[in-house]
This record gives structure tokens, C-alpha cells and sequence, in this order.
């Protein structure tokens, strides 16, 4: 099975579209998150941020009610919209019907409560039937989920557990069996998988991208740092990023900010350091027409 090796000034490049001189506010990207619970809060405040660092110009950020409060406190930039139950019910999903005209990638499952199957298969055929791009990730990684997201603008980012939960195969142990298994399930299901690991592994079935990471990102174990991820795939797909490009982007991104950080702090990170780190990556690749 061939790969190649990502390249931060090439796969950034592509993943960095430029920006008209004379935009306006939306034009940009409006990213909608769709996660937390009433234990977890962080994912999809670490998603929101990372993909306003990004650059998009507008983040809608929908949590259960019982935890709005808190994380409207975490950031004045950020949209909260207040979901009426504590999982992602079909009653929930109602409620984000006002926003999606104006969404051009949504990021969908970090922090989400389980027992969700139904309001998560409800919203994710509205995106799809509206050709929206997505990010799936942590619970929305289910079985259930490939045949609605088969063929539709969708990028899948599980770690190797949530990757044998959603695809019923272990993804390996080796480096080559890991590719063949990531870009078979990706050709077969017709998405974009990004494995994540100490080497990330990138595939729409067609094309397969490595990303290594030096020793120092060992300190990206940290909970969070994926979460983080998942939010710079939402904000490249938002701006008009392919999946595949989109996926091979934030990965290339989210590992250099991870190493910045660590290089900076060693293995005491956070996820807000990489948040920190991520302008000073991809500015380099900031362009005006």
C-alpha cells in the first residue's frame, strides 16, 4: 500500500485558502459544534476556539442547557446556543435549525453524553442533505453513522479504540497494516479517515498521508489535544477545504503546535497551549487576493 509523507509547507498551503481583500463577516466560514454533557464542558469549547483559530469568521457552539452558562464563560467570541435536553435528542436537533443556512462545516461528538444514536443520525442526514461538510469525532464515532455519511463531504477522526468501535477492526500495530486497514475502510465507506497516533494516518481510500511527529509530542497525551484537532478540520472544511486536504492540514497543523508547545513547556501542556500555538503556525500561510 502506497503513502506519502505529509509536508507542512505543501499540505498547509493547500489546507490555507486565501481570503478576498474586500470579505465580509461569514465569508469566511461558520463553523456549528455540536457536543458536551454535564460532565464534559471542555470538548466542545477546545473544538470552538481551535476553529476560530483557524480564521473563520463565526462559531456556533450548541450544548445542553445545563452547561451553556459555563461555557459561555470560557469565551466572550463564541455563539452558545442552549439544547433543551442533556443528550442530542430529535427535540434538540430541532433547535438548530435557525443556524444551518448560515453553516458551511459543522464538528460533531466531542464531550457528547452516549445514547444519542437517533438525534445523531437525525442531524447529521440534515447536514448531509444540505451538503454540508462535517467532522465526526468521540461518540459520534458509531457504527450506525457510516452508511448516512457514505459519499457526503465527511471527515472521521478516531483515535485506534473509537476506530475498532466504528469499523469493527482493529487498525493494526504496524505502520503498513495500519495504512492498508485505514485507506480500505476509507475507499469502502467513501469518507476521509484520520487516525490519530504518535504517526497520524490520512485516507479517502484514494490518497494515504502519513503525519510523524517528533519524540516531543509525546507530551501531547493530554486530554483534550484531539479535541483541539477536531476543531481545526471544522475550520479548514468551513473556509471551502476538501476533506482530504482538510483532514492532512489539521493534522500537519495540530502537530506542530503541539510540538511548539511542548518545546516551550515540556510535558506539562495543556490543550490551550496548542489553542496558543496555532496562530503561529499557520500564519506563515495566510493569504489576501
Amino acid at each position: 500500500m502506497s503513502y506519502r509523507e505529509a509536508s507542512p509547507d505543501v499540505d498547509l498551503a493547500q489546507a490555507c485558502l486565501p481570503r478576498r481583500i474586500s470579505s465580509r463577516k461569514g465569508e469566511n466560514g461558520v463553523v456549528l459544534v455540536v457536543g458536551g454533557s454535564w460532565l464534559y464542558h471542555g470538548a466542545p469549547f477546545l473544538v470552538s476556539v481551535a476553529a476560530l483559530r483557524t480564521g473563520v469568521d463565526l462559531v456556533y457552539t450548541s450544548v445542553p442547557d445545563k452547561i451553556s452558562t459555563a461555557v459561555r464563560a470560557l469565551s466572550p467570541s463564541l455563539i452558545v446556543l442552549p439544547l433543551p435536553d442533556y443528550k442530542l435528542t430529535s427535540k434538540s436537533v430541532d433547535r438548530l435549525y435557525k443556524v444551518l443556512d448560515n453553516v458551511t462545516a459543522a464538528a460533531i461528538g466531542p464531550g457528547l453524553a452516549k445514547g444519542c444514536e437517533k438525534g445523531l443520525v437525525k442531524l447529521v442526514d440534515i447536514l448531509v442533505e444540505r451538503n454540508i461538510p462535517l467532522v465526526l469525532d468521540a461518540t459520534a464515532l458509531i457504527p450506525d453513522i457510516l452508511v448516512h455519511v457514505s459519499g457526503s463531504r465527511c471527515v472521521l477522526t478516531p483515535h485506534a479504540g473509537e476506530f475498532k468501535r466504528l469499523f469493527g477492526i482493529d487498525p493494526g500495530s504496524g505502520l503498513e497494516d495500519r495504512v492498508k486497514n485505514v485507506a480500505d475502510v476509507s475507499g469502502r465507506h467513501r469518507v476521509v479517515t484520520l487516525l490519530k497516533g504518535v504517526v497520524d494516518i490520512i485516507s479517502n481510500g484514494v490518497e494515504t498521508v502519513i503525519n510523524r511527529k517528533p519524540l516531543i509530542a509525546a507530551a501531547m497525551t493530554v486530554g483534550g489535544t484531539g479535541d483541539v484537532l477536531t476543531g481545526v478540520v471544522a475550520g479548514f472544511l468551513a473556509k471551502g477545504t476538501t476533506p482530504m486536504s482538510a483532514a492532512v492540514g489539521a493534522a500537519v497543523a495540530n502537530g506542530l503546535a503541539g510540538v511548539a508547545a511542548a518545546e516551550e513547556k515540556g510535558l506539562h501542556i495543556t490543550p490551550e497551549d496548542l489553542l496558543n500555538h496555532l496562530p503561529r503556525v499557520l500564519k506563515k500561510y495566510d493569504r489576501l487576493v
